[in-house]
């Protein structure tokens, strides 16, 4: 983490993260570590949700979903047993924050995760870190069993009735297993594969019992609601967009790295303020927002605010929350083609709009980038992309050919230049 730039960044979920000893939960408690679990524990579950609904936390995985909503809809219910699974699997090419906050604050995420398993009605629950993760997995596991140790888990919590535990599980690598179903696939021993939906996971998940999923960000925001209040959280932030976003900053800027800003903060300010700009003072070309899966967006909307309303507003998605930089030496179509092989290569093959859309959108962008595509070659590539995100199975699918829809509608003359009769004629 980078030395706070105050007047643009505003921590809450990294508040601890440069003075907590990682590995030792004493560490934790002398900065108020399980002080809000304490609190929680005194309130009702329904209380403790009705807090987390009024703050507007929205999942910070990119669906951007009430956090509040969701663990109402299992509170809800009768079933039994119910569980609470914190998505770690940060898949996305351009995403580091979430390990980022399991390396430098893991027992604040387990409180989140013992203080929402408590509002839900949860008695288990999983942390499914990815596979490559070794140092965010040691850390979680270590501190799993220094709360079991302190009695913040297992049985009868703190001496109350209410009883949680939580496994650490490990991926093996698959980016599809970053999708809600196929995540609970693999939970349970299967190979990572979607399912039909609905029903959603609040109503069968885990062992088709009432379920509660989250990543690592947004439960990470937990204890700080319930210690502080709804009200301090919604300070922070916009109407739409309550509180911080963790902002994983990369490609060619000067300072990359994790920054949490408050939602509203303009894109210009998180690339040129906290960033520093691009090395050598080059142009940019582009900016892609919230990893390979994300929109790519021209200079000419660094004003953009991160802002789930001003994005919408736009046609465009806030996604997990990656911001990369790719500066005026790299050529628009060779980025969009790699973003292309990334999902080619991830795609689990269950449904046909995804398998063969992504062969035959790389075939038409190979097309391009030789200057042997048709005019008639945009189209169908649009139509492709468009069919994609109607039809296929899951968010793989249906996220995949985002940033070539948004390059052909911010950078279209890219693929103009691509089209064979049109050089011919030149």
């Amino acid at each position: 983490m980078l030395p706070e730039n105050k007047m643009f960044e505003h921590r809450i979920v990294t508040a601890k993260c440069n003075a907590v000893d990682a590995r030792s939960i004493e560490s934790y408690k002398a900065l108020g570590g399980y002080q809000a679990l304490r609190r929680a524990l005194q309130s009702q579950p329904a209380d403790v949700v009705n807090q987390i609904k009024r703050s507007g936390l929205k999942g910070r995985g990119g669906a951007g979903f009430s956090t509040g909503l969701k663990l109402e809809s299992v509170n809800r219910l009768d079933a039994c047993p119910k569980y609470l699974v914190c998505n770690a699997d940060e898949g996305e090419p351009g995403n580091f924050k979430d390990r980022y906050l399991m390396e430098h604050d893991p027992h604040q995420l387990l409180e989140g995760m013992i203080i929402g398993a408590y509002a839900a009605g949860a008695t288990r629950g999983y942390i499914y870190i990815r596979g490559e993760y070794d140092q965010a997995r040691d850390l979680m596991e270590l501190a799993v069993k220094e709360a079991k140790a302190g009695h913040l888990l297992g049985n009868q919590i703190s001496g109350t009735d209410f009883s949680f535990e939580v496994d650490i599980l490990s991926g093996a690598g698959a980016y599809i297993c970053g999708e809600e179903f196929a995540l609970i696939e693999s939970i349970e021993g299967k190979a990572g594969r979607p399912r039909n939906k609905p029903p959603y996971p609040t109503l069968s998940g885990v062992n088709n019992k009432p379920t509660v999923i989250s990543n690592v960000e947004t439960i990470s925001n937990i204890p700080y609601i319930v210690l502080n209040g709804p009200d301090a959280f919604t300070a922070v932030g916009t109407p739409s967009s309550t509180g911080t976003r963790l902002v994983s900053l990369s490609g060619n800027v000067k300072k990359p790295g994790v920054y949490e800003v408050p939602f509203g903060t303009r894109i210009r300010d998180i690339v040129f303020s906290l960033g520093g700009g691009v090395p050598d003072e080059r142009a940019i070309r582009m900016v892609q927002i919230g990893g390979a899966s994300g929109p790519c967006i021209p200079p000419n909307l660094l004003d953009l605010k991160m802002d789930y309303a001003e994005f919408a507003c736009q046609g465009l998605s806030m996604g997990s929350g990656a911001v990369i930089v790719i500066d005026e030496r790299f050529d628009i179509l060779d980025i969009v083609r790699l973003n292309m092989r990334f999902f080619k290569h991830e795609s689990c093959g269950k449904c046909t709009p995804c398998r063969e859309g992504i062969r035959q959108i790389l075939r038409l962008l190979f097309k391009f980038k030789n200057g042997s595509a048709l005019e008639s070659d945009l189209e169908l590539l649009q139509t492709l992309c468009h069919v994609m995100i109607r039809t296929s199975f899951c968010g793989l699918g249906q996220a995949a050919p985002t940033a070539v829809l948004s390059t052909i509608r911010y950078f279209r003359d890219e693929y103009i230049k691509g089209i064979n009769n049109l050089n011919l004629t030149a």
